[in-house]
């Protein structure tokens, strides 16, 4: 089982848009190097939507090829058409990558039955790889009710769940209802710990990419128990935790990686840079952290 801290891996780019391939590379050292547990690939963080499918394996490829197995990539291969997620996890199975995450079908608001259809039919399309499965209502207009997740739980290659719903309670009614058949992990950096200590079993997180360590060190103690460690940590990070959701994930975290040196100025439309005004309490949470 992948736990711990996995980051929402950023997709570099130059001011024109193209993906910085180099920046990329660098930025799977920089994880290696601080203690990040795993990467996620061209997730909601890495602009899954504003890549075209060939960037997008592109991507996952690099990633995978970069991280030589120093850490598992799990691929980001959802979609809001069942055929194009049994497309894209196929490639990136063929790829090499650890695991897939699927986010819930966005905009066209299927039904519990119609999202339990959809997760069955790509696991059972492709069953040679490990796949967890993605809750963020707030960005799909779509709630997968912990009902379904359970049923989901019976399917041998759905291994897991990204709870980005920000509910410790109902996180914690899913981990007591799977029964261990399925790691939950947050999806939210501000109630990660919560969710860790009742737990989850890690946090794909958004933090991690500009605190690795320190995000790093919260998933260990919170998961190992120790709720003084984590609460130390939590508090460290809990600025950046909200600064970095100022606006639209992931403009902030894309300004704060500029800032800190390790990535270009580079971010597609319709996203668009953070706001100035937005700059100094960004800069603020990043010196709260000690990351620059």
């Amino acid at each position: 089982m992948i736990t711990g801290s996995l980051v929402a891996l950023v997709t570099p780019m130059h001011p024109d848009g193209n993906i910085h391939w180099e920046q990329l590379d660098a930025l799977v050292d920089f994880h290696v190097d601080n203690g990040t547990h795993g990467i996620v690939a061209v997730g909601t963080t890495g602009e899954s939507s504003t890549l075209t499918p060939a960037e997008h394996l592109k991507v996952i490829e690099r990633v995978i090829k970069r991280a030589a197995g120093r850490i598992p990539v799990i691929a980001g291969t959802g979609g809001n058409s069942t055929h194009e997620a049994i497309a894209l996890t196929t490639e990136a199975a063929k790829l090499g990558a650890d695991a897939c995450l699927l986010v819930v079908p966005y905009y066209n608001k299927p039904t519990q039955e119609g999202l339990y259809l959809h997760f069955r039919t790509i696991a059972e399309s492709v069953p040679e790889v490990s796949q967890i499965v993605y809750n963020v209502p707030g960005r799909t207009a779509c709630d997968m009710l912990n009902e379904t997740v359970v049923r989901l739980a019976d399917i041998p290659n759905i291994v897991g769940i990204k709870d980005a719903t920000g509910n410790i309670p109902r996180g914690i009614e899913l981990i007591q209802a799977l029964g261990g058949r399925m790691a939950v992990y947050s999806g939210d950096d501000a109630t990660a710990a919560g969710l860790m200590l009742a737990g989850a079993k890690g946090n794909i997180s958004v933090t991690a990419n500009v605190a690795p360590r320190q995000m790093s060190q919260l998933c260990k103690a919170a998961i190992s128990g120790n709720e003084e460690e984590t609460e130390r940590l939590n508090n460290l990070l809990e600025p950046l935790n909200r600064k970095l959701f100022l606006e639209a994930n992931p403009i902030p975290v894309k300004w704060a990686l500029q800032r800190m040196g390790r990535i270009d100025t580079g971010i597609r439309l319709p996203l668009t840079p953070l706001s100035e005004k937005f700059h100094g309490e960004v800069e603020e949470a990043l010196q709260a952290a000690g990351v620059i």
